[in-house]
């Protein structure tokens, strides 16, 4: 056997390894979704807990008004809840903006935190640990400056976190506001579907493991108290802090009935940036745990910890090489005698990749469309191909990060 051939066997392992695990992710998320259609929407039962919400927000003033003003509308008792915004350091009209919603809404409590280029624009996880002086609550819920979260969405969340002693911390989910904008949108809608919410479904379904993303969930103010706060190193505050929750004993459930809606990127150079500092963040974050694999008391976490690796290292670097090994064997320049099985194998892959993604839309009401078949299909040749550049972008400047030792900023999404 050929180098290329060996090389090729490999990659084809690992691919399929890792489409095996998301395949089994899908059916138990499915389960999940299918269980919790039969049940009624947690309760509240006896005298509401205080939540204070945090908006950390940074040159929001194309959206701020409709988030906060969604906030205000939960129904929530309106005197268990307080809205902590942090302009975070902005230079567009955001604290005009605000200020004439405190003054509009004085009866309520909403709570406007001003930062300047001193104290704040160092990052998300820097305003959040801002707010977290000002706040009061016993529980903390986050929502993005994008959002605008259905009138049950903090209800149900904290129905689920009194009810079980165990939890940490409880997450719902987000969708996409702007999803019939174009079809990167659509992309996106689907993505955050299928690779998003079911993944973390079935992850819950199969080992009580959930990645808190960064809107729409609760946590216990004890276990920010007790952690020291957000790191500020981290671009991906949501997934670091969800290591450190685990560690200390707690769960993270999925309850998927709590939704915020949110606007997701327009333009391919907006995705492209907002997801590079996701992959950053991430790659942070597994860099940052890898440690706790060889720790007894980290045994829970495992899993998360080999599949970030397994997603950002190992499955990158396998579709890269196999592309490569492929089109270099169709130039002639080398020679692999499984080509063509590499080929048979690639198109199943496809079919189980739009098969599996079509069956996660159909848990979720409006999305039954049969253009979606197609859409998937063409997601997977153009999209999926992107977001190993991604990946791979992320790793790049991940490492420059470490050699320049540059600090956390705001890396800013463009509102439309």
């Amino acid at each position: 056997m050929t180098i290329p051939d060996i090389l090729m066997v490999i990659c084809v392992l690992c691919i399929w390894s890792l489409l095996l695990v998301n395949i089994a992710l899908i059916i138990a998320g499915y389960f999940y979704y299918m269980k919790l259609e039969s049940e009624m929407p947690p309760e509240l039962v006896g005298e509401a807990p205080f939540v204070s919400i945090m908006v950390p927000a940074h040159n929001e003033g194309k959206v701020i008004t409709k988030t906060v003003e969604s906030l205000l509308a939960l129904d929530y008792p309106h005197d268990r809840y307080e809205i902590i915004v942090i302009n975070d350091n902005s230079s567009d009209n955001s604290s005009v903006l605000l200020g004439q919603l405190q003054e509009k809404y004085k009866s309520r409590n909403l709570i406007i935190i001003n930062t300047d280029n001193v104290t704040g624009g160092k990052g998300k996880s820097n305003a959040l640990n801002i707010g977290f002086t000002r706040s009061k609550g016993e529980l903390i819920a986050i929502y993005d400056a994008d959002n605008t979260p259905e009138r049950t969405a903090l209800r149900y969340l904290v129905a689920e976190i009194v009810n079980d002693a165990k939890l940490g911390a409880v997450i719902g989910k987000f969708r996409t506001r702007n999803r019939d904008e174009n079809l990167l949108t659509r992309f996106i809608n689907i993505e955050t579907l299928s690779f998003q919410w079911m993944a973390q479904a079935g992850r819950w379904k199969l080992f009580k493991l959930c990645t808190i993303p960064g809107t729409n969930f609760i946590m216990r103010r004890h276990i920010i108290e007790a952690i020291g706060g957000w790191d500020t190193k981290a671009i991906a505050e949501d997934t670091e802090i969800s290591f450190r929750i685990y560690m200390m004993g707690y769960r993270i459930k999925f309850q998927p009935k709590s939704v915020t809606w949110e606007q997701e990127p327009q333009t391919v150079k907006v995705w492209f940036k907002q997801r590079t500092r996701w992959a950053k963040g991430n790659i942070y974050v597994i860099v940052k745990n890898i440690p706790l694999l060889f720790r007894p008391e980290a045994r829970t976490i495992r899993f998360d910890i080999l599949y970030f690796l397994a997603i950002y290292f190992l499955l990158v670097t396998s579709l890269l090489t196999s592309d490569l090994l492929l089109v270099l064997h169709a130039l002639g320049y080398v020679h692999t005698t499984i080509s063509g099985l590499s080929f048979y194998l690639w198109i199943l892959a496809i079919t189980l990749f739009v098969v599996g993604t079509f069956v996660t839309l159909i848990t979720e009401k409006g999305e039954m469309r049969p253009s979606n078949l197609g859409i998937i299909l063409l997601m997977y040749v153009s999209y999926c191909q992107l977001w190993m550049l991604v990946a791979a972008n992320g790793l790049y400047q991940y490492v420059k990060d470490v050699i320049f030792k540059r600090e956390a900023k705001w890396y800013k999404t463009e509102r439309f």
